[in-house]
């Protein structure tokens, strides 16, 4: 209590100040009479008195605080998340104009501040640029490349008052204009065409890169800029558009070694999303808060992992998107079998019947098939997960691993089994539907084996024999399964 008492003694004889008048002015450090005998402005004694002269750095620290506001907290130490008057969320005000001479030389508000401090400093502006050096300066800006000889002539030629404007509004309908403002976009959210680290394999996200540069070139509201890179899949009836714009979130480096913690990195990635989207969007740095509250900006570290948790509670799915040629041959695959299907319909006005009696004639002689409910045993291997569902089948999560081998347990009473069989569904969190895990939504299984044990002696395990083996389709080789139900046939009693 009496170092708080101390602290607030000097906060309000500093800012008070004495008989000469206050001794530091918020805001105007030039002007404030510590910061000149700190600096050792003009003929006063330089502080501190005796000794020797503050840092250059400590001197123009004091003037950045003085200019700042002179911020001095009343407590010995601010609590933590808690800053007040923070400048970056003050909401800014519209200064007046100030008043210059000559009026004629400005031709918008900006320039009213420019030739303010050019007066002040007794400086006179630059003569104006002509019109070679206009448009190159403009075209640098706006495109990132220069005009063309073509260009410059038809600017030089151009002598109505809009001459200019139309320059503007021809660069901004430009294609390049999305390329040039799209990389310091692409920059923040961390864009690349390599995962990084040390194999650094490429990776294919150009369609995100190619979505900023046309949202740039669309002209589309910021609101919705932001939105659909965040949470674009989670809008009502989302387009592919949509969709890919959530690139954003899979920027993050991803480490193809040998040995990782899948998790580790998966964690990794998520902190990292998280530093994007305030650094990005927010405009804070709020990686602090990850470990403690923020010491300087008001978030807390309950804030930060409330945040995290919108990202945290979805798997990493790949989405299935299409380049405008796929998605012209895919309607045009999908309207020909639909027309296909229409035409067979009308000739067969009696279809729906046929088909019904053809699934009872089909399901005739069919063996009888008993799911199960297997328990994994810890031998598995890869880093995955099984996430059990309500219907007994099995979703599996975590890294997706190239190879995998998994150990499943169950106890039955059954008797008589004479086949297995390994049920594959799809699911939509899976890379186009599923039913695997790979970018194509496939999978592949190369060996399954089955042990078998008497219920009293569990340890006498005796290999089974599998006399053939069928599947209904040979897909390429991907990665294991993501979702499937495993399943008994038991032989009918003689």
């Amino acid at each position: 209590m009496q170092m708080s008492n101390l602290r607030l003694d000097r906060k309000e004889s500093a800012l008070k100040g004495g008989a000469l008048g206050k001794d530091i002015l918020p805001g105007k450090a030039l002007e404030s009479p510590r910061y000149g005998r700190v600096a050792g402005l003009g003929s006063v004694d330089r502080m501190p008195m005796g000794g020797k002269p503050l840092p250059d750095a400590q001197i123009e620290l004091i003037k950045n605080w003085i200019n700042q506001g002179a911020y001095w907290p009343d407590a010995t130490i601010a609590k933590s998340g808690e800053v007040k008057k923070h400048w970056a969320f003050v909401a800014p005000v519209r200064p007046p104009l100030p008043r210059v001479l000559p009026p004629g030389w400005v031709k918008n508000p900006i320039a009213s501040f420019v030739l303010a401090r050019l007066e002040k400093e007794k400086l006179k502006p630059s003569p104006p640029a002509d019109r070679v050096t206009l448009l190159r300066r403009l075209s640098l800006d706006l495109i990132g490349l220069p005009p063309t000889p073509e260009e410059v002539d038809a600017f030089v030629a151009d002598q109505s008052e809009n001459a200019y404007a139309k320059q503007v509004d021809r660069l901004l309908r430009s294609p390049h204009y999305g390329e040039r403002w799209g990389r310091v976009w692409l920059d923040a959210a961390r864009y690349a065409d390599s995962n990084g680290f040390e194999k650094d394999m490429p990776r294919q996200v150009w369609l995100y890169r190619d979505w900023v540069i046309q949202a740039l070139n669309r002209d589309m509201p910021y609101n919705e800029f932001i939105i659909d890179q965040i949470a674009g899949d989670m809008r009502p009836h989302a387009t592919q558009e949509q969709i890919v714009a959530t690139g954003f979130l899979r920027n993050s480096m991803l480490n193809e070694e040998g040995g990782v913690d899948p998790e580790q990195f998966r964690m990794e990635a998520m902190f990292d999303r998280m530093d994007a989207i305030g650094k990005g969007i927010l405009g804070l740095t709020i990686q602090c808060a990850q470990c403690h509250n923020h010491k300087f900006d008001p978030l807390k570290q309950e804030e930060y992992y409330r945040m995290f948790a919108f990202l945290n509670n979805s798997s990493e799915g790949t989405a299935a998107v299409y380049t405008p040629q796929e998605q012209m041959k895919r309607a045009d695959i999908i309207g020909k079998t639909r027309e296909i299907e229409a035409r067979l319909q009308h000739h067969n006005a009696d279809w729906q019947d046929r088909m019904a009696k053809w699934e009872e004639q089909a399901a005739q002689g069919q063996p009888e098939w008993i799911v199960i409910r297997p328990t994994v045993d810890d031998l598995s291997t890869g880093g995955q997960k099984y996430l059990p569902l309500k219907d007994s089948s099995f979703l599996a999560q975590g890294d997706p691993p190239d190879r995998h081998r998994v150990k499943m347990t169950f106890a039955t009473d059954m008797q008589n089994i004479t086949a297995f069989r390994l049920e594959l569904l799809t699911d939509p969190n899976l890379p186009r539907g599923g039913p695997g895990r790979s970018s194509r939504g496939l999978c592949a299984l190369t060996e399954f084996e089955v042990e078998a044990a008497a219920a009293g002696a569990p340890d006498k395990i005796t290999k089974v024999k599998i006399a053939k083996a069928t599947a209904d389709v040979n897909p390429p080789p991907g990665s294991i399964p993501m979702r499937w139900r495993f399943e008994c046939n038991r032989a009918p009693p003689n």
